[in-house]
């Protein structure tokens, strides 16, 4: 277990008033500087950071990406001087005093909202409200999940500070309600209690019963005053001890030792004022110049931490089986030739790449069967088993994309999970922070167009290729047949730097490739039919399900017709000027073909090229009779070329 960082006879020597003042006067030094920021919420938490890292907090200054440290993050991520400010109190070497001077400027590392850069000991990107609970409830995950691989030597606590913004927003709910559900014993919260929002204090819009709110959840409750450091050392013992999560209420003052802005609303934002500093230096028996912290309050700072042990695992992720597993898998489609949706291939690969992975955890938002994201060799993660790979998240797709963040974080672990792909919607702010972030998360997105029938256009995608490709940095991968399916699957676990997302269809697919050694879908778009003569007269572009179109197309139209499959736009984008120009800028009659919008397919086909896809909602029908009602078939390409010939 987490044990305290500092002995009985050193912590006789620290004086937690002036430690926490310290933390104070660097906010609002800092803030002034930039003449912008929030100060009210690292002057009103300081007392509970202070303790935590006084006498609680696991960590290596010197070492500050070991696996088995502690984490903290800070959820109220507006309130960012806080962790800089203890970062470079306890000695990180990334961020100095002259990364606090440079807040919120141009190439600092010390940006208006925490981004996550473990170097300098911040755990993940926040300040959209919500997304740090809901990441530390990955975290957490991660941390019991491993905590079985490695027998025990990953063994850590997740601590998370959250104001009443984080607690309005519903992503919190959706992960705190699961967070209880699984026990998650070694995550303890401390909720920044102050009755202030923006808009004034939080009885203009949120009356509710926080902490029997989380009670409901199956959370340890606790509410003590956040300034009295006996009582938060005595609360975070007693939450250590639950076999619950722990959420701690702390009555605070935000804009704490302010003269006139103490617990008032506009101690929310920057406190620049000349007066109002200068009162609170004098409230808080603070002499100093700006910027300086007295050498004998640096000496208690940096007297805190341990050594990280030499021995402590490793959190690489290991891909050396990958390849071959793979290879095997394009083989068997390619000897098998099925007929099947690629949801179910790529259930197949996952059949196969899960137990030749020890990395990877899987889930689904209660869509398991639908999604085929389970497989024979899964074990379901749950109170009574965390030695295991598979999370039932239930009802939950924002929630399940921002705890998915939290478990690659933590790292040692590819998270991976399924929902509709219409359902993008709920988990778009979680995905657009995983590519933020640069996290290896895979979103298994199946019922992928209007080829979802009956369910109608509630469930039916049109807009969401278009709006999950303009995320910059996530791979959009719609594949057309199984042996893509399987390359796929391949870039998404390789890309180590960047989210993916996995286009999958209800309805069954043709095997359109033949068994190829190389990945030609790490091109992005590549020749699947080409045609006879040195120059196309057609070319037709095509991605997932309309590929099968496509090839039809081809077949009616004669030889001068090129079909090139699209599985990942953002890929061809990144292939060199040649490549690129070779399929693209040629005088062929160009049109493209996919079940969605048209709004990301002119850079390949140009604003003159034809398209068949949707420019509207769908309909509640059999697949087959939507396609032919909304003009998606082998006829529409066949009349869209002969129009561009006459």
């Amino acid at each position: 277990m987490s044990q305290p960082m500092v002995s009985p006879s050193s912590e006789q020597n620290l004086n937690l008033k002036d430690m926490a003042n310290a933390i104070r006067i660097l906010a609002l030094d800092a803030i002034k500087a930039a003449n912008s920021g929030h100060t009210g919420m690292p002057m009103g938490m300081a007392d509970i950071a202070t303790v935590l890292y006084s006498k609680f907090l696991n960590f290596d200054p010197k070492t500050p990406r070991w696996s088995n440290r502690d984490r903290l993050i800070v959820s109220n991520g507006h309130g960012s001087m806080l962790p800089y400010s203890l970062s470079y109190l306890t000695g990180n070497e990334k961020i100095t005093i002259d990364e606090i001077k440079n807040f919120r400027q141009l190439g600092s590392h010390t940006p208006g909202h925490p981004e996550v850069d473990f170097d300098a000991a911040i755990e993940t990107t926040t300040g959209p409200l919500g997304q740090g609970i809901s990441n530390a409830v990955g975290f957490a995950i991660a941390e019991r999940t491993l905590n079985a691989k490695h027998k025990g030597a990953i063994d850590h606590y997740t601590y998370c500070f959250l104001g009443d913004g984080c607690l309005m927003e519903g992503v919190s709910h959706e992960a705190s309600s699961l967070a209880g559900h699984l026990k998650l014993n070694k995550l303890i919260a401390f909720y920044d209690d102050n009755n202030v929002t923006i808009d004034g204090t939080i009885d203009l819009a949120f009356t509710e019963d926080v902490q029997k709110r989380y009670e409901a959840y199956g959370w340890d409750v606790q509410e003590i005053d956040g300034h009295d450091h006996k009582a938060i050392e005595d609360a975070i013992a007693k939450a250590q001890k639950s076999d619950k999560p722990s959420f701690i209420a702390c009555k605070t003052k935000i804009g704490y030792g302010c003269p006139t802005l103490e617990s008032q609303p506009k101690a929310h934002g920057a406190i620049t004022g000349d007066d109002e500093i200068a009162g609170a230096r004098k409230n808080l028996n603070w002499s100093h110049e700006p910027f300086d912290i007295p050498e004998e309050t640096i000496s208690m700072w940096r007297s805190l931490g341990t050594t990280a042990p030499s021995n402590a695992p490793s959190l690489d992720i290991d891909l050396t089986t990958l390849d071959k597993v793979i290879d095997e898998l394009k083989k068997s489609f390619d000897e098998e030739k099925p007929s099947k949706a690629t949801r179910q291939t790529s259930g197949a690969c996952l059949e196969k790449i899960v137990p030749a992975l020890n990395c990877m955890v899987g889930g689904s938002a209660d869509l398991t069967g639908s999604n085929n994201t389970k497989v024979s060799s899964s074990t379901v993660f749950d109170k009574d088993n965390y030695d295991a790979n598979y999370i039932n998240y239930g009802v939950r797709e924002h929630g399940m994309a921002a705890i998915m963040n939290g478990m690659a974080l933590h790292g040692g672990i590819i998270p991976y999970a399924g929902t509709f792909m219409q359902f993008a919607d709920y988990s778009r702010p979680s995905i657009r922070l995983a590519a933020l972030m640069e996290q290896r998360v895979i979103h298994v997105l199946t019922h992928d167009s209007i080829g979802l029938g009956e369910d109608g256009p509630t469930h039916q995608p049109v807009e969401h290729m278009s709006a999950l490709r303009a995320i910059p940095n996530l791979y959009v991968y719609r594949p057309c047949d199984g042996i893509e399916t399987a390359e796929c699957w391949e870039l998404a676990l390789k890309s180590e730097t960047a989210p993916s997302v996995l286009a999958l269809t209800r309805q069954g697919v043709p095997t359109l490739r033949d068994y190829d050694a190389v990945n030609k879908s790490s091109l992005g778009a590549y020749i699947l039919q080409e045609c006879s003569g040195d120059e196309p007269e057609v070319t037709i572009f095509a991605s997932g399900s309309e590929v099968q179109l496509a090839m039809e197309a081809a077949e009616q139209l004669g030889d001068g017709v090129r079909v090139v499959s699209v599985p990942c736009m953002e890929l061809f984008w990144e292939q060199d000027g040649d490549y690129i120009q070779s399929l693209i800028c040629n005088s062929s009659i160009k049109v493209g073909v996919e079940a969605g919008i048209r709004q990301s397919w002119d850079r390949l086909i140009g604003g003159h090229g034809s398209f068949i896809g949707m420019d509207s909602f769908g309909a509640s029908a059999p697949a087959e009779q939507l396609f032919e009602k909304f003009g998606i078939t082998t006829d529409a390409i066949v009349s869209a070329v002969k129009s561009k010939q006459k």
